[in-house]
């Protein structure tokens, strides 16, 4: 299963999929995160204040606002970053520091996985490296989809919008880029790794036989991974976020930004949208990453049966 176009078109799907069900959490999480101020009310009432003068104001079709953005950056995204980690895990597995080996009397099952198994060290390497490389190639898109979904900018198209970002120069598109990736890397690595173990002892425990089961399998396993890795790394994504969509003077840079937040809110301005954000990742890891190793197992199986 190391065929490229496999795996681009199951990511591209992946992310296709999840990106459509779940605008609403990334367009509310920007919105909650770009305020600033002491005196900012906190979660579930400020979620539910912004989401009804979302709807009051551009109705509910509001809430996807920043979709097409949202596909530019997260089809090629998700698609560029599944193919590519399982590039690399391939070639990690073929390093015995790196290849994980499996008991010769429990051979894998044919709806388990079609994925290499590493080690965790392999695994933390090849997720954080990963997303680090495919964060950087697009994040461009990245800041037009913060700007798209906040309401301070009054873009009228994306290629207006990104016109406007690029007449900044280079430090405007890639703007952001420092916290994302202290945010992507740990994330990503934390998330493989405790995707890998949490499906290794699942697949042990209750070995799928069907698809259905596997699809299932993957879905809890990626659930759990992605709680772990979305509380760690919130404080990150927080700090990309007024980078990104912020204009003054004390949000230009990671540390100017750091420092801001910090004498403005403490500690909680750091985990503003957190709940969203871990909502979104959640039900994100749970839609692509069963519909990017479904994809995957059922296209291995009927090639094993042809």
């Amino acid at each position: 299963m190391n065929n490229v176009g496999q795996h681009l078109i199951s990511g591209a799907l992946s992310g296709f999929a999840s990106t459509i069900c779940l605008q609403p959490f990334d367009l509310l999480k920007t919105r909650l995160q770009q305020r600033e101020g002491a005196a900012v009310p906190r979660n579930t009432t400020t979620i539910l204040q912004t989401t009804r003068q979302i709807v009051s104001s551009t109705g509910v079709l509001g809430l996807w606002r920043g979709t097409s953005a949202s596909l530019v950056r997260g089809v090629p995204g998700i698609a560029l970053y599944l193919t590519s980690l399982n590039h690399v895990r391939t070639l990690l597995a073929a390093s015995p520091y790196f290849a994980s080996a499996r008991p010769r009397d429990a051979p894998p099952s044919a709806h388990t996985s079609a994925l290499p198994t590493l080690t965790s060290r392999g695994n933390l390497l090849a997720g954080a490296t990963t997303r680090v490389a495919v964060g950087l190639l697009l994040n461009p898109a990245s800041v037009l989809k913060a700007r798209y979904e906040s309401n301070m900018y009054a873009y009228t198209s994306l290629a207006s919008a990104f016109r406007a970002i690029a007449r900044g120069g280079r430090a405007e598109l890639f703007r952001g880029f420092s916290a994302s990736a202290l945010r992507d890397a740990p994330y990503s690595g934390l998330f493989v790794v405790c995707y890998e173990l949490i499906k290794r002892e699942a697949a042990h425990s209750m070995p799928p036989s069907s698809h259905g089961a596997s699809a299932a399998l993957h879905s809890g396993a990626a659930v759990a991974a992605g709680t772990i890795a979305t509380l760690a790394t919130h404080p990150f994504d927080v700090i990309k976020t007024k980078i990104q969509v912020r204009s003054e003077d004390r949000y230009q840079g990671f540390v100017r930004t750091v420092q801001t937040v910090w004498r403005q809110r403490g500690v909680s301005g750091f985990f503003d949208g957190a709940s969203l954000r871990l909502s979104r990742k959640v039900l994100s890891s749970a839609i692509g990453w069963a519909v990017y190793e479904s994809v995957l197992v059922i296209v291995r199986t009927h090639a094993l049966d042809v």
